[in-house]
């Protein structure tokens, strides 16, 4: 089977009965289906199977998967086994832990589900961690913080630690100590032809910085020992700004963002809140702006100095900004636990003017009547415009900042979100930046688009990679190049 015999465009599957979709996938002899039980220790499931929805159920609804195969994985030996009999049966292989990231159905696909592999082991002389394909980011911070260390988690730890890794990882340490995979020292990896292969800078070093910003392109990591950083405390927190004070907040964002040091990791968010109950009453059915903050450095009064601007920016609704643990850092960003459908794009921004302030504000202000849940952006630079050590293949190292629309992926909404979010975005390429940051793609067209997130040679450079470990395109959905 070629990468090009594999399917590639997204569908709409919110629209269409399951049971027709699994009409439609590839069925094999249950012979066949009872040698793969054979061979794993985790359940097997083929279509029409009770239980297939359920094992490969997203946390993002706006996508529902319908393979052909689901294997629910218990170590690395059951991916091996997997892998190997879906290449012999002719299947493209996807995978998925927690379900936060797909793009698109893996439809009539081998799917491996890791969310069964939980192993974590932190080492605190050498201030790594061995972390398993199905752990959250909140298991390796409590672990990591018994010993005053944390890892570069993003802006929610109930995101899986290798998915959100493997495509680079921004978050509230990131100016300071650069993307998630700049500190990736060894991958577990099954490829192709079935073999666990353990890639590090000495032993496949084309490989291992392939995979550090490639994504899911070149097999199924199977776990991954980390760096971690000897940070134990954080400045940091969140306010929620009224929707009435957007332009003076996103101005003097704007400013301010030129004064602060690396030690600083920011973002701001307009959010269009639902009048819900779960929410605190000054923000139900409001249009407001978070601004989030993190300073890691040991100076707290510098913190509280640092941040002072933005606290003076306009009327505050809710928040607080102050000392927290580096286990707390779900405070920051305040994103949902809850699963939901969404539909998400982003880009890159060389700058922020005045001008580019003024067209947020024109397009995503409180008088623009848009069906967005969140417009934010985050500040970049810092380490995350430098490569590590061991270089590797994060995209997005030329922005200043990233841009981020995210919607409701509703099948009410399923043509006006997706045209809404490409507006906003069209409106801000005066100040676009080359590239985009691989997790924040969100839907694309095709492998082309996926291609030109990255810098000039690198996606002819991670092509050759795949045409050495991949060359059928096996593993050719998610974000495939």
């Amino acid at each position: 089977m070629s990468l090009s015999e594999l399917p590639r465009e997204p569908e709409p599957v919110a629209l269409l009965d399951p049971a027709a979709l699994d009409a439609l996938a590839p069925s094999f002899p249950a012979a066949d289906v009872d040698h793969l039980r054979g061979l794993v220790h985790g359940p097997v499931y083929a279509a029409g199977d009770d239980g297939l929805a359920a094992e490969v159920a997203t946390w993002n609804l706006a996508v529902q998967h319908t393979p052909a195969i689901a294997v629910g994985a218990t170590c690395a030996a059951d991916v091996a086994a997997a892998v190997g009999w879906a290449v012999e049966h002719g299947l493209g292989v996807a995978v998925q832990a927690t379900g936060h990231g797909p793009v698109r159905n893996a439809a009539g696909s081998m799917m491996v589900t890791t969310r069964r592999m939980q192993g974590v082991h932190v080492d605190p002389v050498r201030r790594t961690a061995r972390v398993e394909a199905g752990v959250k980011w909140e298991r390796v911070l409590e672990a990591a913080g018994e010993f005053g260390l944390a890892g570069l988690c993003g802006s929610s730890s109930d995101v899986g630690v290798v998915g959100y890794t493997l495509g680079g990882g921004v978050g509230s340490l990131g100016r300071r100590y650069g993307f998630a995979a700049d500190h990736v020292q060894a991958i577990e990896l099954v490829t192709a032809d079935g073999r666990i292969r353990q890639v590090t800078a000495s032993t496949e070093p084309e490989l291992f910085w392939a995979l550090r910003g490639g994504k899911g392109n070149f097999g199924i990591v199977t776990a991954l020992e980390i760096e971690l950083v000897p940070v134990a405390d954080l400045y940091a927190g969140g306010i929620f700004f009224a929707g009435s004070s957007m332009a003076s907040v996103l101005h003097t964002f704007r400013s301010w963002v030129r004064t602060v040091p690396e030690e600083v990791s920011t973002s701001i968010a307009i959010l269009r809140l639902p009048d819900a109950e779960f929410l605190p009453p000054p923000l139900r059915g409001q249009t407001a702006v978070h601004f989030r903050y993190a300073y890691s450095g040991r100076d707290f009064d510098e913190g509280e100095r640092l941040v002072a601007p933005m606290k003076a920016a306009g009327e505050i609704l809710l928040g607080f900004i102050g000392p927290i643990r580096s286990t707390e850092m779900d405070s920051i960003h305040m994103d949902p636990t809850d699963p939901m459908p969404g539909w998400e794009k982003g880009m890159l921004l060389a700058s922020l003017t005045e001008e580019a302030v003024d067209t947020l504000l024109q397009v995503a202000g409180p008088q623009a009547q848009v069906p967005l849940i969140m417009v934010e952006l985050r500040m970049l630079g810092g380490q995350l415009a430098r490569q590590p050590e061991v270089p590797n293949a994060v995209a997005g190292r030329g922005g200043a900042f990233s841009l981020l629309v995210l919607g409701p992926g509703v099948p009410e909404l399923a043509e006006v979100v997706p045209a809404v979010g490409k507006g906003l975005l069209a409106a801000m390429q005066p100040w676009r930046a080359p590239g985009v940051l691989t997790n924040f793609l969100g839907e694309v067209s095709g492998p082309e688009e996926v291609a030109a997130a990255y810098g000039p040679g690198i996606a002819e450079r991670l092509r050759e990679v795949k045409s050495q470990v991949d060359p059928a395109g096996v593993f050719s959905f998610g974000h495939a190049i």
